[in-house]
């Protein structure tokens, strides 16, 4: 029997601006990574975000730092002191802890999003700063971060219970990081292909690569994200190929 948790990255509207299906995908998914501010949201939607994942009953909640670019979505790189970066991880893992102690319920891990969550494929310092910010705010949190990669690895080394994450819709590089958005065929976009390879990254812990070669991975959580144009499509094959496979769905 195989388990592994799905994850999406959730409350990213702001003010006027809706971004993605988060009531529909939240009962379809085990783990939320909820903006915190930064990269996008603001207060109301971080709270009413909380409400609906609380409500749910069964979907863990986790921060989703990002860089302070709401312009950019926080998918721009931005070149920060590690002082600043343990800062704004306070800031956000704070932020967000306050909505969910206010709705009774448990922040339960971290996940840095976008440049934040990339840069650390190449930078350990970066990733080291992360998981110490992590552990010194609340050693109980686990971190999330890309399989086999340096945020994991920081985590481990910090204390931290970590999980690493594939991504059912993403290409990877041959060394496992990966594909920059910016490159063709950076994102999966036939179905079949990716529930094929989530089964694949579950059971055999193997992806092929954007040059087709065969790379290791381990999958405890998958993510699947909210805000494309197939997202329910893509989110209810996968849960129901898992369940063909006997591989059952569960929070980290």
């Amino acid at each position: 029997m195989y388990t592994v948790d799905l994850n999406a990255d959730l409350g990213e509207s702001y003010g006027n601006y809706t971004i993605g299906n988060d009531e529909e995908i939240i009962p379809l998914i085990s783990s939320a990574n909820v903006a915190c501010g930064f990269h996008a949201a603001d207060p109301s939607v971080m709270l009413e975000t909380v409400q609906m994942i609380r409500e749910s009953g069964s979907t863990g909640v986790g921060a989703h730092p990002g860089f302070p670019d709401l312009m950019g979505f926080g998918r721009r790189y931005m070149d920060m002191s590690m002082a600043e970066v343990r800062s704004m991880m306070f800031y956000q893992l704070g932020a967000l802890d306050g909505f969910c102690r206010v709705e009774g319920v448990l922040m339960n891990h971290v996940k840095p999003h976008g440049a934040l969550y990339n840069a650390t494929f190449k930078d350990a310092e970066l990733a080291r700063t992360i998981a110490e910010a992590v552990k010194d705010y609340n050693p109980e949190l686990k971190l999330m971060g890309l399989s086999n990669q340096n945020l994991v690895r920081a985590g481990e080394e910090a204390g931290l219970e970590v999980r690493h994450e594939v991504f059912a819709d993403r290409a990877y590089e041959d060394d496992g990081t990966l594909v920059s958005r910016k490159k063709e065929g950076a994102m999966v976009t036939d179905t079949k292909q990716a529930v094929d390879r989530v089964v694949r990254m579950v059971k055999e812990g193997k992806v092929e690569s954007i040059n087709g070669r065969d790379i290791d991975i381990k999958a405890d959580s998958i993510c699947v994200h909210g805000d494309g144009p197939k997202a329910l499509e893509f989110v209810k094959e996968i849960r129901s190929a898992l369940g063909k496979e006997d591989i059952t769905i569960q929070t980290m």
